[in-house]
């Protein structure tokens, strides 16, 4: 019955930012002390969780909520949203019937997930020896400045996260980066800033 009532809680709350009135988001934002701007922003944070709830939820679905598919799972998220919220991770842990450590384990332990937001766009600068004796570092300088933000981070918009990883098996090529999947050898500085520039 609980479930039911979620439910109907979660389609009443899709779309609510854009059907309160002004006068009743003025009331409400009085009542509970909050600037309109801040009631407004926090209604459409629910409605994205509501939202990745529900994607989750058709996700499991999709596997009929077989917990031997669990890193499937996990990977269909992580596609979609880029990261693994820990909501998400919790709802789907419980309609699986697995431990919420057990996704924590899987998430951890395989680097194609991530517990924190990530870029629309993935950079990969190869470190590996071949590639480092290439001039890696150097290609890596060039990456941090073009993208403004440094290995391991995502940039405030949402649009970059860097990485660097130990190999990619091209060491031929080397120093490699991956833009989005791509592979590009040892880019100019301009190159690279065309590769950039053409992420939307």
């Amino acid at each position: 019955m609980a479930t039911a009532k979620a439910r109907t809680t979660s389609a009443e709350v899709q779309g609510l930012s854009g059907q309160l009135p002004e006068a009743v988001l003025s009331r409400v934002s009085d009542k509970l002390g909050i600037p309109p701007g801040r009631l407004s922003r926090m209604v459409e944070v629910l409605e994205q969780v509501v939202q990745e709830k529900g994607d989750a939820d058709s996700i499991v679905e999709k596997y009929k909520a077989d917990k031997s598919a669990l890193i499937q799972i996990l990977l269909e998220i992580q596609r979609e949203r880029r990261w693994l919220p820990k909501d998400v991770l919790l709802s789907v842990c419980e309609k699986l019937g697995v431990p919420l450590s057990r996704a924590y384990r899987i998430a951890t332990f395989y680097k194609a997930f991530s517990l924190v937001p990530q870029g629309r766009h993935l950079v990969t600068v190869c470190m590996g020896t071949a590639c480092h004796i290439r001039g890696s570092p150097r290609l890596l300088d060039k990456v941090v400045k073009v993208v403004n933000v440094n290995p391991g981070e995502t940039s405030a918009d949402q649009k970059f996260t860097l990485e660097t990883v130990n190999c990619l098996g091209c060491c031929a090529l080397g120093p490699v980066i991956v833009v989005d999947g791509e592979y590009h050898s040892n880019p100019s500085s301009n190159e690279l800033e065309g590769l950039v520039a053409a992420c939307d």
